[in-house]
């Protein structure tokens, strides 16, 4: 979803209140993430296909720390 003037970012409802967060946003079929600390450095692109393979890997949890 996009905005005019810029995207339009969201962030997990587990972020509550915290500027520690990770941002989505989505524009012209890419999915753009960026930290919400670092708003001044660019956002990181991904397509669809491959932020679904992110989210997946994430839900199975092959992504923590051992």
């Amino acid at each position: 979803m996009a905005r005019e003037g810029g995207p339009l970012w969201r962030r997990s409802s587990r972020c509550g209140n915290e500027n520690e967060c990770v941002e989505v946003a989505v524009v012209r079929g890419w999915v753009l993430a960026r930290d919400s600390k670092g708003l001044a450095r660019p956002a990181l692109m991904f397509t669809a296909d491959v932020w679904s393979v992110f989210l997946d890997a994430v839900g199975a949890g092959e992504l923590e720390k051992p």
